[in-house]
């Protein structure tokens, strides 16, 4: 049974004769009755009723009936399957890690759907190690993430490596300073991610060799909130300037001079994946662009070179 068959059949109910959907359809009368003919031999049924006026059989009004939906949705396919053969439609799901998800994406994204209208993105908010399962289950088609824990199928290329800053209230006695020591932060409470976030491991080993135990600390587990938290002057943070790249009034981001660290960000993809689309390679460009853009202004090293995993 051929779809074009089924659309013979559907033109000749509409238009009510053999005659007129050939017509319509540009083919021979010969031709539409063969068809027809075959189609009932496909079904083993018979579909209309034999006689001078075009009538259906009980058989034949049910496959009208029913094969109509199919139809419309063949058409919404082929539509859908041009615009994505022109790269104007389709769907892309991404992985995304904060502060990235809520401070830098939205406004990539907003210019990328100006660009593609009909392309849907898709966006999971997770961590690093949960960017990383998912991709590898299949259910986004890249991430934009910290350095996960490493699994053999995915391909983690930084892009991006973030400072770190303390954030203050206003009203604390360090907001009156360009910048401060770890030591300059003996005796206060910091607003920590959890336990297990490595960025967060490697903070403690610095202030514990500069401090020792001459501090406090409370966990927060969004991250998004800690600046919150800090405006009331419950405690302190340590937190990239990416998280801090839209400050909130209320509190004072100072550099710290004595802390060597540099959180990366990077593109988890799979291994697996041969090639990405135009649209979905686009969205890619633009965000490495971005972060290429960021270096070259908080380190001023020209030098940088785009992502290009993503051609091989």
């Amino acid at each position: 049974m051929e779809l074009r068959s089924i659309k013979t059949f559907h033109t000749i109910v509409k238009f009510g004769s053999f005659y007129k959907a050939a017509e319509i359809l540009n083919y021979s009368q010969p031709t539409i009755s063969m068809r027809m003919k075959q189609l009932e031999q496909d079904l083993g049924v018979q579909l209309f009723e034999r006689g001078k006026n075009l009538q259906l059989t009980k058989a034949g009004k049910l496959f009208y009936e029913r094969t109509g939906d199919l139809l419309t949705q063949y058409e919404v396919l082929k539509h859908n399957l041009s615009d994505l053969k022109e790269e104007e439609a389709g769907i892309i799901n991404i992985g995304i890690s904060e502060p990235t998800a809520s401070l830098i994406f939205p406004d990539i994204l907003k210019e990328f759907l100006k660009a593609y209208p009909k392309i849907t993105v898709n966006v999971n908010v997770d961590d690093a190690n949960t960017c990383s399962q998912k991709l590898l289950d299949g259910t986004i088609d890249f991430a934009v993430c910290g350095e996960p824990e490493l699994i053999l199928e995915n391909f983690y290329l930084p892009i991006f490596y973030d400072t770190l800053n303390v954030i203050v209230s206003d009203r604390h006695p360090l907001a009156q300073k360009k910048a401060v020591h770890l030591s300059d932060l003996e005796g206060e409470c910091f607003i920590f991610t959890p336990a297990n976030c490595p960025i967060r491991i490697q903070m403690e080993q610095h202030l514990h060799k500069a401090l020792g135990n001459r501090y406090k600390k409370m966990e927060l587990t969004s991250s998004m909130a800690h600046e919150y938290y800090v405006r009331e002057n419950i405690g302190i943070s340590i937190f990239t300037s990416t998280a801090h790249s839209k400050p909130l009034s209320g509190t004072t981001v100072i550099p710290i001079l004595n802390l060597d660290i540099s959180p990366p960000l990077g593109l988890l993809t799979n291994r697996k994946a041969d090639h990405f689309d135009p649209a979905t390679k686009d969205l890619i460009d633009r965000l490495t662009k971005h972060f290429h853009q960021r270096s070259k202004e908080l380190r001023g090293d020209p030098e940088e070179k785009p992502y290009k995993a993503i051609t091989r």
